[in-house]
């Protein structure tokens, strides 16, 4: 089960992630999670928001290059070593992750992975027990 992740290129300057969330907040999209990654140059915003088609059209209406990726939603226990367990499956099983981002509500860490191989790496949070997240309820756990 993967979910549309949106990654917007940004020019390195300041307030261009301003823009993004203006533009995104103007039109009613709520961003439910979201990452920026960059150099000197350029950055990169990966983000989960509430409606992936109408930010795509509305970001690229004010001229921001938007891509849209399949990526992976999971939670597992805020808890030391949690983590850890569930990369090393991975790592057992030879995924790489391409990137990843998370953070953590009361009992519970949200992580949002894109591996170079999604088939693979849902077969591997079936085999473990992990249960992956669908674009509909990501609203519903994410909040406390």
């Amino acid at each position: 089960m993967t979910i549309k992740q949106l990654s917007v290129f940004l020019e390195n300057r300041p307030g261009r992630v301003n823009e993004v969330t203006r533009v995104l907040g103007a039109n009613g999209v709520n961003m439910h999670a979201f990452t920026v990654a960059g150099n000197a140059d350029f950055g990169i915003l990966h983000m989960i928001v509430s409606d992936v088609e109408l930010a795509v059209r509305v970001l690229k209406e004010a001229h921001f290059t938007v891509k849209v990726t399949e990526v992976l939603y999971f939670t597992c226990p805020d808890t030391p070593g949690a983590m850890t367990t569930v990369l090393d499956y991975l790592v057992k099983e030879g995924v790489f992750i391409e990137y990843m981002y998370a953070f953590s509500r009361g009992e519970t860490a949200a992580v949002v992975i894109r591996p170079t191989n999604i088939e693979k790496t849902i077969a591997i949070f079936e085999k473990y027990k992990y249960e992956l997240v669908s674009e509909k309820s990501i609203c519903f756990n994410l909040k406390s």
